[in-house]
């Protein structure tokens, strides 16, 4: 479809190009709904997953911490043990009780820092234990994850193979009506769309009144719908209306372009 100047496009084809663009629209957001919650499962189990996994490497670090501590006391305790050597040695050359006392009381001190480094390697040990306890529980929750994962990636996958290629002509479609319209009513548009429930932004009138809604259009509104010469928006509920004869017109093309696809 050829790309036309703003200024060269009526509004009456506006208006087709916007109901052809919603009808579009609202095919892709069937193929959509097929898929249920899926694509939010999916999303979810891999933000738990990465959170699991965020878990474990904060707990690995926990452990890496933990045998620093354990470096650190082993370092006191060889130190400890080469100062008892070192005094033990002195020992056999003191030659009064007041230096036998100091250097005894010395061997003493560095025999309750290894009990003490000891004890704390003990108590490092058993918090290391812990944690990879822990490590074991969440991996163990991680790999049910993954696993859950996998098998919802593998129905997704198939969901949006089955229509990739239906998929892939509407969005091309999408963008080829699109430049039938102008930024400022696409951007009027998308916003109608956006903030609808059901994804409609455009909808034709049937029985005076615009499909959805109970409020009966005015019959001098009903004439300037049908003539086609502008954008006119439903009062109650914001959408853009178009007759019922372009709406049945449009929807004819667009299917019948999806037939001509497949």
């Amino acid at each position: 479809m050829a790309t036309k100047n703003s200024s060269e496009i009526t509004v009456e084809q506006k208006l087709r190009a916007l109901y052809d663009l919603q009808i579009i629209h609202s095919k892709l957001d069937e193929i959509r709904n097929t898929r249920g919650e899926l694509p939010v499962e999916v999303e979810d189990l891999e933000n738990d997953i990465a959170g699991l996994e965020k878990r474990i490497e904060n707990l690995k670090e926990d452990i890496d911490s933990l045998n620093v501590d354990i470096k650190e006391k082993n370092e006191v305790k060889k130190n400890s043990q080469a100062l008892i050597k070192k005094y033990t040695k002195q020992l056999d050359d003191i030659r009064n009780d007041r230096e036998h006392t100091s250097l005894t009381k010395e061997i003493e001190y560095q025999e309750l820092e290894i009990e003490l480094a000891e004890k704390r390697i003990g108590e490092f040990k058993f918090k290391i234990s812990k944690v990879e306890e822990k490590i074991a529980d969440v991996q163990e929750k991680l790999d049910g994850y993954k696993k859950h994962l996998k098998h919802k990636k593998s129905e997704l996958n198939s969901l949006i193979k089955e229509t990739e290629k239906e998929e892939a002509f509407l969005n091309k479609k999408v963008e080829e009506f699109s430049e039938l319209i102008d930024n400022r009513l696409l951007s009027s548009y998308n916003r109608i769309r956006t903030a609808s429930k059901n994804g409609l932004a455009v909808v034709s009138v049937e029985r005076g009144a615009a499909v959805g809604s109970y409020f009966t259009i005015p019959p001098q509104k009903m004439v300037e719908i049908a003539m086609r010469k502008k954008i006119l928006i439903d009062e109650h509920s914001g959408k853009i209306l178009v007759d019922e004869v372009l709406a049945q017109e449009e929807v004819e093309k667009v299917d019948n372009l999806l037939l001509a696809e497949k």
